[in-house]
């Protein structure tokens, strides 16, 4: 089975390479030479675990490969997926435009039957667009050659891709004719022979869902946000209460840690675009309104407890960041909160000294030298006002406290993780501040 894969972003170069893993022959497109040409040497654009190891290893096999000529990659193709991206508009809306430039062309240069499937996350309503662009460019060229179109969204998280695509909960398939789903299910044969299941719908319903998923998991992050923040007020602590409500199986333990708020590709743009999706249909979302208003509020939490500890005054104090990306596992710094952090503490008269384990090239694309940069931890706390945590990556977990402390100017962290241990902090002299903990 010969496939083509548009786009080689995230979720486009995962897909490509891990349908090549599973057997199939996958060639996978973009527009841009530079990149193309470097997956042609084995330089990725995307730092992702075992993503590497996946793409070597299918190239050498001749399972997947990689070039700018779309037209060129669709002869006895049976599917091609779309994973281009679909920035949102100043307005919040999804941008289609790469969504429906890749229908136009498939159309304009499809030879015989093949299923079009966005993999790419899309409002509810663009399989029908994606219909109409390929048809129009059929008509154009005088072909009548048939085609359906599929919707299969993605759940990948970052950091973990390559597992949730091989091992995943569940494949969401939307569908409108027999012969859509049944090559889906032949596409998809090698991950239901494993137990992992397919669930097949409609297309609208498929489309729904993905957006629903986000939004979910957007909502318990920011509600245990909000439960944090008050905690703090009325004198709980968010870890206990955490436990105590994970342990319900209605709620479960998964997306109730509170934090600095969530960043990413996904969440902040799947929230947007469903709150401006449903606008537009005059109903308004108000959950979902105060989760992103929640979310915003989230990201300068610790910037806050900084100014609350010194006063109201920031300005010649320095501090180290730990952590820049939006999670750990990735180099991802779209709507990281370590952004919004650093720009506040910059523009109430701060220094920064930073350290990530893999972003460091990317927060120098994105804020050059406004700040510090650092190759090693500890190197990053010297004669600091105080420790940011903002990524939980695991090295940050178990330092070593008495190089911290000597390092330091003032042994002050303010964790945004809620990662360490309280009580040794303060044996060591460290005072701390989590998120919905007190200051101790």
């Amino acid at each position: 089975m010969k496939i083509t894969v548009v786009g080689t972003g995230y979720v486009g170069l995962v897909t490509g390479a891990c349908f090549a893993e599973v057997g199939i022959n996958v060639t996978c497109v973009d527009i841009d030479q530079n990149k193309i040409d470097n997956l042609n040497k084995g330089i990725l654009p995307i730092w992702e675990p075992g993503l590497e190891e996946v793409v070597e290893r299918n190239v050498a096999k001749e399972r997947l490969k990689f070039t700018t000529k779309l037209s060129e990659s669709l002869d006895d193709v049976s599917v091609v997926f779309g994973a281009v991206g679909t920035p949102p508009d100043e307005d919040g809306s999804a941008d289609l435009k790469y969504v429906i430039q890749v229908a136009k062309e498939v159309g304009t240069h499809m030879k015989d039957y093949l299923l079009m499937v966005t993999k790419s996350t899309v409002p509810v309503g663009t399989a029908e667009l994606v219909r109409n662009a390929m048809k129009e460019a059929l008509d154009s060229r005088g072909a009548n050659i048939p085609f359906d179109v599929a919707s299969n969204p993605e759940f990948l998280k970052e950091g973990a891709a390559v597992d949730d695509f091989l091992k995943p909960d569940r494949i969401v398939v939307g569908v409108d004719s027999k012969r859509a789903e049944d090559m889906m299910s032949k596409l998809y044969k090698p991950f239901t022979m494993n137990g992992h299941p397919v669930i097949f719908m409609d297309i609208v319903s498929s489309e729904m869902t993905k957006y629903t998923a986000n939004s979910m998991l957007a909502t318990k992050i920011s509600f245990m946000n909000d439960i944090a923040n008050l905690c703090e007020i009325v004198g709980a602590d968010v870890n206990m209460v955490r436990k105590g409500i994970g342990s319900d199986r209605r709620i479960g333990k998964y997306f109730i840690y509170p934090g600095t708020g969530y960043g990413g590709s996904c969440f902040p743009k799947d929230v947007k675009a469903l709150i401006k999706t449903s606008d537009d249909l005059g109903y308004s979302m108000e959950v979902l309104k105060s989760v992103e208003n929640v979310n915003e509020r989230q990201k300068s939490i610790l910037f806050e407890k900084a100014m609350k500890y010194y006063n109201g005054n920031l300005k010649g104090k320095t501090f180290a960041l730990w952590g820049l990306s939006f999670k750990p596992q990735t180099d991802d710094m779209r709507e990281a909160p370590s952004l919004v952090i650093i720009e506040k503490l910059l523009d109430a008269g701060a220094n920064v000294k930073a350290y990530d384990p893999v972003a460091m090239e990317e927060a120098k694309h994105k804020l050059g030298d406004k700040i510090e940069y650092h190759d090693d931890m500890y190197e990053a706390l010297i004669d600091c006002d105080g420790l940011m945590l903002v990524t939980e990556w695991p090295e940050f977990k178990f330092p070593n406290l008495s190089i911290m402390k000597n390092l330091l100017a003032k042994p002050v962290i303010f964790d945004g993780r809620n990662i360490y241990d309280v009580a040794e902090l303060k044996e060591n002299g460290f005072e701390y501040t989590g998120i919905g903990v007190e200051m101790k």
